[in-house]
Formats: structure tokens, sequence, C-alpha cells
């Protein structure tokens, strides 16, 4: 006697398919956020007190555009893995847990690029 559902069969999706991986992902995220967000606070603590000019060419440089490439990636997907699991758990109309799952990727996405592009910008100048 199996303890699965006729839907669960059909689905393929038993136990450890898709949620061990997401499990993961956000674990994996998380841990990499910590030193991330280190790294951000320091560089924002030592860029206090300064001008525009040289705050615009400290978060301008190479290094400091790939760190904070890396804290939009990775926090914006960290979050994406986070609402993901709050919309499954707690929006229980299939039609409306679409549209908010839609609404978690296109927003994600714009936070995202909008991130992405503001550093791109300070770091290739206007």
């Amino acid at each position: 006697m199996s303890l699965r559902t006729p839907m669960s069969k059909v689905r393929g999706l038993g136990s450890a398919k898709s949620g061990a991986e997401h499990f993961w992902r956000q674990r994996v995220t998380a841990i990499a956020n910590i030193p991330l967000m280190i790294l951000f606070v320091a560089v924002l603590v030592s860029n206090l007190g300064g001008n525009h000019a040289s705050v615009t060419a400290s978060i301008g440089s190479p290094m400091i555009a790939i760190l904070f490439l890396l804290i939009i990636c990775s926090a914006v997907y960290h979050m994406y893995l986070g609402m993901q699991v709050i919309i499954e758990d707690y929006v229980h109309g299939e039609g409306l847990k679409i549209v908010c799952i839609l609404g978690n990727i296109f927003f994600a996405v714009v936070i995202g690029l909008a991130g992405a592009f503001s550093i791109l910008k300070l770091s290739f100048g206007s």
C-alpha cells in the first residue's frame, strides 16, 4: 500500500524531488549573503562622510562594483525563493497563486535588473 496520492504519482514529485533542491538553494544563498552583506556594510561605513564624487568613484571601482552585483544577484534570488515558499504555503486559490507567483518572478527580475543597471552605470560612467 502506497501513501502517495494518485496526483503525486502522475506528477512524479515524491519525496525529495524538487523540495530539497529549493531548500538547499535557499540555504546556500542565505549563507552567501552573510559575508556579502558584511562587506556591503563595510563599504558603506567606509564611505560615510564622503562627498558625492568620492562615493560614486568608490562604488564605481571594479572590485566594489563586482561585489555589489554579487550582492544584488544573491539577495534578489534569495528573496524570490523565500516569497515563492510563502505564496505556495499561504495563497490557497489556484488562480490567485499563479498570479502571485508570476508577480513574484516579475518583481524579482525588475529589482535585480534595476540594481544591476545602477551599479553598471556607476561603474562604466554616464
